[in-house]
């Protein structure tokens, strides 16, 4: 038996409605599951683009980044956008929703030298954060700021001591006194031969007259003075450092280099990089600094071998930058010995009678004062090419020496060449070559150490085989790209998406 059925009007209007739903409500679907998979599609593309970061630059440094020369020296940015896209097309071809990229580019781009080297700055402390953990940051920054207390008041004294010209008034007194000396001796001559004329009108002899030719002549006294002075004009190098270990003479071209030269500039991206100035991070970039390049006791690879003493000296040669820090180890330890001295009542004593001794022999006692200070000064420079001799030579020096730690008696003064052929005494505690290196670090500016840091690492990273022409500022640490796409033919999305290594 067969049924017959009938459909209302009203039905047919709801069913079609219902349909138009669900037809709506299955393409909403379509479109949100294409929008999603296009999503997907760009961050796959930019964590794969990011996956290809320079491993040596890694391994070395510890520093993430993708090279986008394309094996040149210059940024090669539509290099970098079409390999973003080919990552993008596999994911885009999946499933049924024939997607397809109608346009796209890069919105903007950050490089590691960008923003004056922030980039490359932040990223350091970031590892260094990440290495040491909290607790060994602050043992690290606590150790840093004693040190640097200590050393620059040691620095200042130094400066004190020499900017106080105790040699030039010695100079200027014993000069007179010699003019003093000379003059009277003339008139005693001029005396003498009065006499003799005199006499010999009378026919007597000169020698009857008791005169026998005396001349006024200084009582003799062993002065270092002299000495030291001569020692001063001689090369500081020459003096301080090891006779048996080669010294470096290579050169670089600083307009080469990162701080000489016309970068490559990123484009603003929507999040900026803030300015970290505190001095936590100043001494965890040091710390990286001394652990990734070379100094003179551990000469790195690259332009210079003394690179941080390039950072801190800034020179174009190995040879004036090891020279500056000579000079600023010297003030150091002569400004530390000089406080010793003043405070050890023995040597003291010691210096002030050959003080007494000097001014009387030249027949000027009221300079004793300026005399002992000149013997001070002298006595504690001599000490100093003693301790930055040990310095260099791989020793441990004091910061403050007490009165059994000394090494030059002021006897020995005048020897100080002989005494200085050996390489000085090494204290079982004390401070290394390093670690005043170190301190001085934490003493330069911020943006002098962030550029000279990159001026060495990119040095370094062209030493190697294959990297001759490699450059900091085309090495990419963050990009943000914007890509329409066509969904099924019928609707574009346009999609904004970015990566950066945090």
């Amino acid at each position: 038996m067969v049924r017959k059925g009938s459909i209302t009007v009203f039905t047919a209007l709801i069913l079609s409605l219902v349909v138009s739903l669900l037809c709506s409500g299955i393409e909403s679907v379509r479109m949100a599951a294409a929008r999603t998979q296009i999503l997907n599609g760009l961050d796959i593309g930019l964590y794969s683009l990011f996956g290809q970061y320079d491993k040596s630059l890694l391994k070395d440094y510890d520093l993430f980044a993708v090279d986008a020369s394309g094996s040149g020296e210059e940024l090669d940015l539509a290099g970098i956008y079409d390999n973003l896209e080919s990552y993008m097309k596999p994911i885009l071809a999946q499933n049924s929703q024939k997607l397809s990229i109608e346009n796209g580019g890069i919105a903007g781009y950050r490089l590691l030298t960008d923003e004056e080297g922030e980039v490359f700055y932040q990223q350091i402390v970031r590892y260094m954060k990440e290495t040491l953990g909290s607790r060994g940051v602050q043992l690290l920054l606590q150790k840093m700021r004693q040190r640097q207390k200590k050393t620059e008041e040691a620095e200042k004294a130094g400066s004190e001591a020499e900017n106080g010209n105790a040699l030039a008034v010695y100079d200027s007194e014993m000069s007179e006194a010699a003019e003093k000396s000379q003059a009277a001796l003339e008139e005693k001559r001029a005396q003498e031969q009065q006499s003799q004329s005199e006499e010999f009108t009378d026919g007597g002899s000169s020698e009857e007259a008791g005169f026998g030719g005396t001349e006024l002549v200084p009582v003799t006294v062993q002065n270092p003075i002299p000495v030291i002075q001569r020692i001063r004009w001689m090369s500081l190098l020459d003096l301080v450092l090891p006779p048996d270990r080669s010294r470096s003479d290579k050169k670089i071209q600083k307009n080469e280099l990162v701080s000489g030269r016309e970068l490559e500039q990123g484009l603003p991206m929507s999040d900026e990089v803030k300015r970290d100035s505190s001095l936590i991070s100043q001494v965890l970039y040091q710390q990286y600094l001394m652990d990734k390049l070379g100094n003179y006791r551990s000469p790195g690879k690259g332009g210079l071998e003394y690179q941080i003493e390039y950072i801190l000296g800034g020179y174009g040669s190995d040879e004036e930058n090891l020279k500056s820090i000579a000079r600023k180890l010297l003030l150091v330890r002569e400004g530390v010995n000089a406080v010793c001295l003043a405070a050890d009542s023995v040597r003291r004593a010691q210096a002030e009678a050959l003080a007494i001794a000097i001014a009387s022999g030249f027949l000027i006692p009221p300079a004793a004062g300026i005399i002992e200070g000149a013997l001070i000064l002298c006595w504690a420079f001599g000490e100093s090419i003693l301790d930055v001799r040990t310095l260099f030579a791989g020793g441990k020096v004091p910061l403050v020496k007490d009165s059994s730690q000394w090494q030059l008696s002021l006897e020995n003064l005048p020897a100080l060449l002989e005494i200085a052929d050996g390489t000085g005494a090494n204290e079982e505690e004390g401070l290394e070559y390093e670690d005043y290196l170190q301190v001085f670090l934490l003493a330069a500016k911020k943006d002098r150490k962030v550029w000279r840091g990159m001026d060495m690492l990119e040095l370094s990273m062209r030493s190697a085989d294959g990297w001759e022409g490699f450059r900091l500022d085309t090495c990419l640490t963050a990009l943000e790209a914007s890509v329409d796409v066509r969904a099924n033919k019928r609707k574009s999305f346009t999609v904004t998406r970015q990566y950066c290594y945090t």
